[in-house]
C-alpha cells in the first residue's frame, strides 16, 4: 500500500450504521491481529492500561437481557420499541469488541494520559477492522455510564468504558455525515512571550 493509499483510506474512513454489519464476523485469527494492532499506541510507561472483552455468540444476546431488566429497573417498564432497543444493543452487529480502561497506579503518569491512550486503542481497532475489509462503529451508550451496566458488561468496578466497537461484514456506501471546518480549528501560537 501506497503513502497515498493510506492517505486516501484515512481522509474517507465512515462509520456504517450497525445494523448494517452482518456475518461473517472477523474470525479468532483476524481477532488477535486486530487487536495486536489495536494496542500499538503511544503508552507512556509501558503500563497497557486498557484490555479488550470480546462479545459474540450468544452472549450479545445475553448482555441485551441483563441491559433490558436494568433498563426497566432504571426507567420502569418499557414499550415494545425501546425495550427491543435494549435486547439487541449487543446483537445488532455479529461481533463487538469492548476496549476498557484499566488504569494502573503509577506516580508520574497521570490516568487522563492512560484514559487518551486507551482511546488511541479503540480507533487503531477500528482502523484495523477496515484495513482487514470489515466494517466498524465504535460507540458508548448510556450503560457505560452505569455502574451496574459497567458490570454486566465484565468490567471491574476502577474500569471505564472508552468504546465497543462492532464490528461485521458490510456491503455498500456508508452514509457520510458533515465534516468539520479544519480552518476553524486551527490557531498558530504566538505568546504570550513576557517573562
Amino acid at each position: 500500500m501506497s503513502s497515498s493509499d493510506i492517505v486516501d483510506f484515512l481522509a474517507n474512513r465512515i462509520s456504517p450504521p450497525i445494523p448494517d454489519l452482518n456475518e461473517p464476523a472477523p474470525g479468532d485469527a483476524e481477532i488477535e491481529q486486530m487487536i495486536r494492532i489495536a494496542t500499538r499506541v503511544p503508552d507512556h510507561g509501558r503500563l497497557e492500561p486498557w484490555r479488550f472483552i470480546i462479545y459474540r455468540g450468544e452472549a450479545r444476546l445475553k448482555v441485551g437481557e441483563r441491559l433490558a431488566e436494568l433498563a426497566e429497573k432504571n426507567e420502569g417498564p418499557l414499550p415494545e420499541g425501546p425495550r427491543r432497543k435494549e435486547l439487541t444493543r449487543f446483537s445488532r452487529a455479529p461481533l463487538v469488541i469492548g476496549v476498557i480502561s484499566s488504569p494502573k497506579d503509577h506516580p508520574k503518569i497521570p490516568q487522563w494520559e492512560m484514559f487518551l491512550s486507551g482511546g488511541a486503542a479503540a480507533m487503531n481497532l477500528v482502523h484495523a477492522a477496515n484495513a482487514l475489509g470489515y466494517g466498524a462503529h465504535w460507540i458508548t451508550n448510556w450503560y457505560s455510564d452505569s455502574e451496574e451496566g459497567r458490570r454486566i458488561l465484565g468490567l471491574a468496578p476502577q474500569e471505564r468504558v472508552i468504546g465497543f466497537v462492532h464490528i461485521g461484514s458490510y456491503a455498500g456506501t456508508p452514509p457520510d455525515r458533515p465534516r468539520p471546518d479544519v480552518a476553524k480549528l486551527i490557531s498558530e501560537y504566538n505568546g504570550p512571550w513576557e517573562a
